[in-house]
């Protein structure tokens, strides 16, 4: 049996897949926010419950919002700020008494896609997860690229392409990062920027198809800087394929929408490279984790 774990920054997912690929069970909980302590926690009952009701011992992988530095074994780069700095894997390692493989959640998410979902077939896959963070994850031929500082597909640190009135700060330190427009919080935020209303990114969705024009007007921004962000990688890493996955992914238009915009910034007379929405859910990236 293979357990994976998907952690997030609202939510621990955990899922237990048969050796045939098959699932057995899963299980959502919130995050305890900001406790690292309480994370570690609350992921060790997880599988140990997992494994209680299913009667059997598994592997265990785990998808983070983050890195562990090659160097000093510790998280970096975690947009859930609480795990940065700390020793995760060997902390869960000590707790359930077996080894744990720990990947970046994006990676998983791309991985998962790349072999039997959305990107399934295509050499190489960009997948990205838009949610409370923004992260990538590059699957070439089958295999995860986690380059030599563990960072590749990290686009969601590189700042915004274009010009913006507006630069946010972002929790890394620097300002106006692609993570700080394109996440569902900063969805939120700007339209709160603008139209000095509090809506959750699935309220400004629902009410844009209802034809609000303020919530329209949010999306379009939003659209335009996504496909301003993704040209830069198509111009990089020029993949068959990239699939959305988190939260904002669930948004249908973004499909048709964003190609017709990133034609304007990529290198090529013509784009072939496809955006396709996952194919396993907004979840998809705890099932790599659990092949891990």
């Amino acid at each position: 049996m293979r357990i994976g774990v998907d952690l997030g920054g609202s939510k621990i997912e955990i899922l237990a897949l048969a050796e045939d690929g098959s699932e057995l069970l899963r299980q959502r909980i919130a995050t305890p926010q900001g406790d690292y302590t309480a994370t570690v926690a609350a992921i060790a009952a997880l599988v140990e419950q997992v494994e209680d009701e299913l009667g059997q011992r598994g592997s265990v992988g785990i998808g983070i919002p983050g890195a562990e530095s090659r160097h000093s074994g510790l998280i970096k780069n975690a947009n859930s700020t609480c795990l940065n700095g700390k020793p995760l894997r060997r902390d869960l390692q000590a707790l359930l008494q077996r080894e744990v493989r720990l990947a970046n959640d994006a990676n998983c998410f791309a991985l998962s896609e790349a072999v039997d979902g959305a990107g399934q077939g295509a050499a190489v896959v960009f997948g990205v997860i838009l949610g409370t963070g923004v992260g990538g994850g590059i699957v070439i031929d089958g295999k995860v690229l986690t380059g030599v500082n563990s960072i590749a597909g990290e686009w969601g640190h590189n700042r915004l392409a274009g010009e913006e009135s507006f630069w946010p700060a972002c929790y890394c330190g620097r300002r106006g990062c692609v993570e700080t427009f394109l996440s569902g919080l900063a969805l939120t935020a700007d339209h709160e920027r603008i139209n000095k209303t509090v809506l959750t990114a699935e309220d400004i969705g629902i009410f844009a198809a209802q034809g609000d024009a303020a919530c329209e007007a949010t999306l379009q921004r939003y659209e335009a800087r996504l496909a301003r962000a993704l040209a830069q990688v198509i111009n990089i890493l020029d993949p068959a394929v990239v699939v959305l996955g988190g939260g904002l992914s669930n948004l249908d238009r973004l499909y048709t929408n964003v190609p017709h915009r990133w034609g304007e910034y990529i290198f090529s007379d013509h784009v072939a490279t496809r955006l396709l929405k996952h194919r396993h859910g907004d979840s998809s990236g705890v099932r790599g984790a659990a092949w891990l």
